[in-house]
């Protein structure tokens, strides 16, 4: 779901393109179970239907909420969605 042209916020810099943001985010998916899980809580598009946003929380893998996220997605094709921006905010206690 992550677009050629991506840009992904949260490290020191911005992750820019596919390559870039899978490589990056390989080290989430290796292991038995995900490190956090998220869900969208609000998600709009645009009328013309060729971009949208959606954000919500996003949890340990206990429950507890550790951040928020928002990823905005275009519509490639017919059908295809893929997100062009991402970032996520950590909780403020």
């Amino acid at each position: 779901f992550v677009s050629t042209e991506a840009i992904f916020f949260g490290g020191r810099r911005p992750l820019h393109g596919h390559d870039a943001v899978v490589a990056a985010w390989k080290r989430f998916f290796e292991g038995r179970e995900a490190p956090f899980s998220w869900t969208p809580e609000e998600v709009e598009v645009l009328d013309s239907g060729t971009l949208a946003l959606s954000s919500g929380p996003v949890y340990s893998p206990d429950g507890r909420q550790i951040g928020r996220f928002s990823s905005i997605w275009r519509r490639e094709a017919p059908g295809v969605w893929r997100i062009v921006f991402d970032k996520g905010s950590e909780v403020c206690n």
